[in-house]
């Protein structure tokens, strides 16, 4: 399948799933919200150009916007993540190896530990700048950090469900010259 076409269902396929399904779920004691949209974004291509990743990433957080009346609230969250992605993976991975053999980051592109912490960095850093914009405010330092941890928990347990579920194989890149 092209990357386009799988980009362009997991972008539908992750907006249908947060609207419809995850915020329908009443929210758990004032704390747990659960977001699952944004891996759409950690699972974009290593190969992306970055202007493109941005952009991608502002349109996918303000098509969430659109269908959840709420504006900016995701758009902005989305876009930070995108702009710090490529430097995370900079750090976590060797340059030589993973992205010109693999496709798009995973378990098996990045190891086990690379791409949890990816993964944990990444969710942690949005939900924090979400809680953030949602409040415009700290108001109770405790209630704020409890909610951000408390969102995170649950994303990242969701993350790694779906990870689970639907399992991701990691392509090597191909260059055709050599074919």
């Amino acid at each position: 399948m092209s990357s386009i076409v799988k980009n362009s269902f997991r972008f539908v396929f992750f907006i249908l799933i947060q609207r419809y399904v995850l915020n329908e779920i009443p929210p758990l004691h004032q704390f747990v919200t659960p977001y699952l949209y944004f891996l759409f974004i950690l699972w974009l291509p290593f190969s992306i150009n970055r202007f493109l990743l941005l952009l991608i990433a502002f349109l996918f957080g303000l098509t969430l916007d659109y269908f959840t009346q709420t504006p900016g609230l995701h758009a902005a969250p989305c876009l930070l993540i995108a702009y710090i992605r490529p430097y995370l993976l900079n750090l976590l991975i060797p340059q030589e190896t993973t992205e010109q053999s693999y496709i798009e980051p995973s378990f098996k592109s990045m190891g086990g530990a690379p791409y949890s912490l990816y993964v944990f960095l990444l969710t942690f850093i949005h939900h924090f700048y979400l809680v953030l914009i949602e409040w415009l405010q700290f108001g109770d330092f405790i209630f704020f950090i409890g909610k951000v941890a408390a969102t995170t928990a649950i994303s990242l347990l969701l993350i790694f469900v779906t990870e689970m579920l639907f399992f991701r194989k990691a392509k090597f890149k191909t260059n055709a010259a050599y074919l």
